[in-house]
């Protein structure tokens, strides 16, 4: 049984040797694939957002929980957030990132929105190949840039479906599906 065992462990180290986290090229055709996915999500939430009653911004199904205007700023401050600390791209100047989610107007969530996704577009137009695949920290884990860009529409995308629930608990239906 020992035998088997060393025969075993010597077998693993062959087939998976130790390797030290390097950078990963991101795949290929990875920044058109993203900028289709986040346009698509983005336009979405502005649609929701502009479809959305200003007197229904406010509106939370329930006590301690995110209201609209706050679910849709939160995903406009993450589209600043991401890049500042993970990707080294500050947000506009005179842009306080922190202080966006507590914007409350529809107006000014839509506009949040749509400035938002200009950040983001031309953040990540301008990263070269090598940039998205540069290391980086995010969540306490070392990764790829490009998987920071994975984070943030899986973020967005999460909240997606949250808007898109408070909005037919609403009475609204998302515009692209009527």
């Amino acid at each position: 049984m020992k035998a088997f065992r060393s025969l075993l462990l010597a077998a693993l180290l062959v087939l998976f040797p130790a390797t030290r986290a390097h950078a990963q090229a991101a795949p290929a055709g990875f920044r058109t694939e993203f900028l289709r996915q986040f346009n698509n999500s983005m336009q979405k939430f502005i649609e929701l957002a502009e479809a959305m009653p200003e007197d229904r911004y406010a509106w939370s199904p329930g006590e301690g929980v995110m209201p609209v205007a706050r679910v849709y700023a939160h995903v406009g401050h993450y589209n600043y957030y991401y890049p500042a600390t993970a990707l080294g791209v500050a947000a506009p100047g005179g842009l306080d990132a922190d202080s966006v989610e507590q914007r409350a107007a529809k107006a000014e969530v839509v506009d949040l929105l749509r400035r938002s996704r200009e950040h983001v577009r031309a953040v990540v137009a301008g990263m070269s190949d090598d940039q998205l695949a540069t290391t980086t920290r995010l969540y306490g884990r070392d990764v790829a840039q490009w998987a920071v860009l994975l984070q943030l529409l899986a973020h967005m995308n999460e909240h997606l479906g949250q808007s898109i629930a408070y909005a037919r608990m609403n009475g609204v239906v998302p515009p692209w599906s009527q």
